[in-house]
């Protein structure tokens, strides 16, 4: 008769265990949409004019590009990948616009092809990177000046101002009877549709997976370069749309419209929980980073605080976010060890 002298590890997965309030509230992103409360309730009670409709209105038209941009950043960043040129196609997008509105073209067609000009910028960058294999950081820095410079090249220091009025006057409209401007109805279309395909989906299971190890995700059967390049085309598309919406917000197509928008975006998706180093994030953090970012910018403006005293704010929590997330991937691997070491020794081990 044979005698068990080690019992093997009882494996006990902490996502059955702890209760469904701390699987929800004791998140990062639960963190930040607790953060960008408490800043809505001291701005409300310290600004003067920050609960005004009008200051609704222009927080969420100024930060309406920014959210759809965020959207496939999200998706970028979470396989380890980064997209730089999100700003240089929005002004591409832009001048495209303009140049066509100008022409005579009708403004629906013109947008449409300032789309797909858009959508072509980002098959640039996915080719680039998954067919040609560059990593898509030195890409991306690379298609960020060569789309501005295609941008200020076709205009020059000129500006084009003149656009249909039926468009402007939709684009800085509100849904009736709220301070909601319009822009946030296909904001919100797209914000499920990506929610959906990242949360509920086999598509968006990879991503976490190609971030976490492309080789092994390569192994189980993921095409990453395809997944990689689709992502980059969805970015450029939804960059083109911010375009046209941000030149009809403003009625004007300039080469340098965005400038420095891409850090604003990606300082968003990073302080709404998503993993830098990839396999990490959530879209309800990114959109609540968002918010936050705008609401701060917000109120500090209200309160007199300069454009460079914003830009420094931004440029900290950017850093934070960083910190913060390498900090807790340092705390992981920890725990993952002193896990290994319970497991050889035949102890009960709690999987995260």
């Amino acid at each position: 008769m044979t005698t068990m002298t080690d019992a093997a590890p009882t494996r006990v997965y902490k996502a059955h265990t702890r209760p469904a309030w701390r699987r929800v509230l004791i998140t990062r992103e639960a963190a930040i949409i607790g953060i960008l409360i408490l800043v809505i309730v001291v701005a409300l009670a310290t600004v003067r004019n920050f609960d005004s409709p009008l200051t609704v209105t222009y927080l969420l038209r100024d930060i309406a590009p920014i959210l759809l941009i965020a959207l496939p950043m999200t998706l970028i960043i979470i396989t380890e990948e980064i997209d730089l040129s999100v700003a240089s196609i929005v002004g591409l997008s832009s001048v495209m616009t303009g140049i066509l509105t100008q022409a005579g073209l009708p403004f629906p067609a013109a947008a449409l092809i300032a789309i797909l000009v858009g959508t072509l910028a980002g098959f640039v960058n996915g080719f680039l990177i998954t067919v040609v294999g560059l990593p898509s950081l030195a890409v991306t820095i690379g298609t960020l000046a060569l789309f501005r410079g295609i941008a200020v090249g076709l205009l020059g220091t000129t500006a084009i101002t003149e656009f249909p009025e039926e468009w402007t006057d939709l684009a800085k409209a509100n849904i009736p009877g709220t301070p909601i401007p319009m822009i946030m109805v296909p904001f919100l279309v797209l914000a499920i549709i990506f929610a959906v395909v990242l949360h509920f989906t086999p598509f968006g299971r990879s991503l976490y997976a190609i971030g976490l190890n492309k080789e092994a995700a390569a192994f189980s059967g993921i095409d990453v370069g395809r997944t990689k390049f689709l992502l980059f085309v969805v970015s450029g598309a939804v960059s083109g749309f911010a375009g046209v919406y941000f030149t009809l917000l403003y009625s004007n197509a300039r080469g340098d419209n965005a400038m420095g928008m891409e850090l604003q975006v990606i300082a968003a998706v990073l302080l709404g929980g998503v993993s830098i180093f990839g396999g990490r994030g959530a879209l309800h953090g990114v959109i609540a980073g968002v918010l936050l970012i705008g609401v701060l910018g917000s109120a500090l403006r209200l309160a007199g605080v300069t454009s460079d005293v914003i830009n420094i704010i931004t440029g900290v929590l950017l850093i934070v976010s960083v910190v913060s997330s390498s900090l807790l991937a340092w705390l992981q691997r920890r725990r993952a060890a002193a896990i290994g070491k319970r497991k050889g020794r035949g102890e009960t081990v709690d999987v995260s």
